[in-house]
């Protein structure tokens, strides 16, 4: 039996419309009551994930910032690992005259981006960007610097992340968290790495956790996990590098909630 259940977000525990469908809700909510401890996942801002945390009405640790942040079930900060200054800079630098790009930014409780894109604010409930200076950006208190297209250009985006691999690939862990989403967190910064730490914190170890994702900024917690789980939906860069994980449905389908109520849950 596996003590601790880590799922990322968008893709995985969330259906299409990016919420908790009412299945998946009384899942999760059968999992507290039989002390089975959740853990969000996500490279979503910690203030975003707090909303869904709270419409769950569970205690949940999250993971955030795809592990540059980690809050605890009372909502307290026990891990940060930010962005230096050089490759904030240094990033910003190469990619501000794309004028195909959206840089965004993860600064402190703020979304931050470098112009308007309304179509972005679809995938939250309340919370929303405000724009930045690309010129002078912040340095201080940055968990994550992130790359979006409008027209969701996967291949534009990956000589993007050819290039901040050659610049700064031993300051940085930049992987694709959709395939037309590009991140850039500090290195040694994971998924895998921050559920460690709050499996120790529970007194549990990797072994002890099973986890879900669909990206590649989930391959590392997929691989540390005691089980880990991927998205039939997944890009197929994630299946390939993680060829020995059993794949299961589509966030569609809530194919996480079924796995869970099947393989955990007692009836």
């Amino acid at each position: 039996m596996y003590q601790i259940v880590a799922s990322d977000l968008d893709g995985t525990l969330l259906n299409p419309d990016h919420k908790i469908a009412p299945f998946t809700r009384d899942v999760l909510q059968r999992l507290d009551q039989q002390q089975i401890n959740f853990v969000f996942a996500t490279g979503r801002h910690h203030i975003d994930v707090e909303e869904i945390r709270e419409k769950l009405a569970i205690p949940a640790y999250m993971i955030t910032s795809n592990g540059a942040r980690v809050h605890n079930s009372q909502g307290e900060l026990v891990f940060q690992q930010d962005l230096s200054a050089d490759v904030i800079r240094g990033v910003i630098e190469l990619a501000k005259d794309d004028p195909a790009l959206h840089i965004h930014m993860y600064c402190g409780d703020q979304w931050l981006l470098n112009h308007d894109n309304e179509q972005l604010k679809e995938f939250h409930d309340s919370f929303s960007y405000h724009l930045y200076d690309a010129n002078n950006p912040p340095v201080e208190n940055v968990a994550k610097i992130f790359f979006t297209r409008d027209d969701e250009d996967h291949e534009a985006l990956v000589k993007w992340e050819l290039c901040f691999n050659t610049h700064f690939g031993d300051k940085a862990n930049v992987a694709f968290s959709t395939p037309w989403c590009l991140e850039v967190m500090d290195a040694g910064v994971s998924k895998g790495h921050a559920l460690k730490a709050v499996a120790e914190a529970l007194g549990y170890q990797l072994a002890d956790c099973i986890a879900f994702g669909d990206g590649m900024n989930d391959a590392e917690m997929l691989a540390m996990a005691g089980k880990g789980l991927v998205m039939g939906t997944s890009h197929e860069k994630v299946k390939q590098a993680l060829p020995n994980n059993e794949v299961i449905g589509s966030n569609a389908d809530e194919a996480v909630a079924h796995y869970l109520e099947q393989h955990l849950l007692t009836r």
